[in-house]
């Protein structure tokens, strides 16, 4: 007998995208779709797919796939009560002890046990994750028909490979493509604080023996995980946002700081490769509907994909600037010593501005974006 719970396309993906604070973003899109949907009702993605701070969202999903409201307003919840020291150390002790450990590993030798260096200490994250995140719901989901798969995606600082950590039903089989493959696991924090590592803002984490990062950083087609899971519809929940001047930025005759191009560099990993996946999707797709019907058979591991993509209409730098005095002073100082200041040009205060009024903020933009799209998205699961 199945077991079979869920209403909806077995073959539709969720792709959540990474950007760390930007992620609340992703909850005001998802919150607006549990408004279209009846109570109780099971999650409307069957397969869930996320990297960096993505990753973390995505998996709390999977633990409540059999009821996606209360999924989404504990997601909710979490997000509209945060304060940085809930991700990272933001005290001026702790601060100043994990760069001096770092500084001082430097002079160890090869044969002594490091730790992973960085700009900040994300360890409070790992609490926050184990006090949140019920694992053991997402074989339970799988095991009741609610969810098919879940996939959290790191970078390997060891391979360069990109690797999709999945868990899902029997029948899905790993995967091995050039720098990226698929490997069926038990998902843990250890997993989503590998993915959600932001390069050396946040330290490394270790799963098995390779040394993980954020996912973003070598992940060359993120669409990849949910096609290999087996979808055939993928929403996307974006962050490739409208440039909007902050302080007449255009006029700045001043050359970009290291803050500013560190800004780029993160705004080029978590968007660009996105933007490039997906049109290299529509180009597939556009040649697939050229093959006649007969021929088709032969196009061996090429399907066609639908897809709808949400994308941010505001700049999450622009808002971030307004609430650049929320951040603990002691962060506020570090930042300006990497030359962060709040009219700088650099993105990284929205990466890492995890306190409550900000999130909330984009939880709206994320809930109003969604609005605007109502009928598409409607149209898009069949709702």
């Amino acid at each position: 007998m199945s077991h079979k719970r869920s209403y909806i396309n077995s073959n539709n993906a969720l792709v959540l995208t990474g950007g760390g604070a930007r992620a609340a973003y992703q909850v005001g899109v998802l919150s607006a779709i549990a408004k279209f949907m009846p109570r109780n009702h099971g999650v409307p993605f069957p397969i869930i797919c996320g990297t960096s701070a993505g990753a973390i969202n995505s998996t709390a999903l999977a633990c409540y796939a059999s009821c996606f409201q209360l999924g989404i307003k504990k997601l909710e919840w979490v997000w509209k009560n945060l304060d940085p020291g809930r991700i990272y150390h933001s005290d001026a002790l702790r601060i100043f002890s994990h760069l001096a450990s770092g500084m001082l590993g430097s002079f160890q030798a090869d044969y002594a046990n490091k730790s992973a260096r960085s700009l900040l200490n994300n360890a409070p994250l790992r609490d926050l994750l184990n006090m949140v995140i019920d694992f053991n719901r997402i074989d339970t989901n799988i095991r009741r028909g609610y969810l098919s798969a879940v996939s959290v995606t790191a970078s390997s600082y060891t391979s360069g490979d990109s690797i999709s950590f999945f868990q899902s039903e029997e029948s899905i089989l790993p995967w091995f493509r050039a720098k990226r493959r698929g490997e069926p696991t038990q998902l843990n924090s250890q997993h989503l604080m590998a993915s959600a590592a932001i390069p050396l803002v946040f330290p490394s984490a270790k799963v098995k023996q390779e040394h993980l990062g954020d996912g973003s950083i070598h992940q060359l087609s993120p669409l990849s995980p949910a096609i290999h899971l087996g979808a055939e519809k993928i929403f996307v929940v974006g962050v490739d946002q409208p440039k909007e001047p902050i302080h007449a930025r255009e006029n700045n005759p001043h050359p970009p700081t290291t803050a500013t191009i560190a800004g780029h560099l993160l705004d080029s990993v978590f968007s660009d490769t996105l933007q490039s996946d997906i049109e290299r999707m529509e180009r597939v797709n556009h040649t697939l509907s050229l093959i006649p019907e007969d021929l088709k058979n032969q196009t061996a591991g090429l399907k066609s994909i639908n897809s709808l993509v949400i994308n941010p209409s505001h700049d999450f730098n622009a808002i971030a600037v307004e609430y650049y005095d929320k951040l603990p002073l002691s962060i506020r100082l570090l930042l300006r010593s990497v030359g962060v200041t709040n009219d700088a040009e650099s993105s990284l205060v929205s990466y890492l501005l995890f306190e409550k009024n900000y999130c909330k903020e984009l939880i709206s933009l994320g809930f109003n974006d969604a609005l605007e799209q109502e009928s598409q998205i409607r149209e898009f699961l069949k709702l």
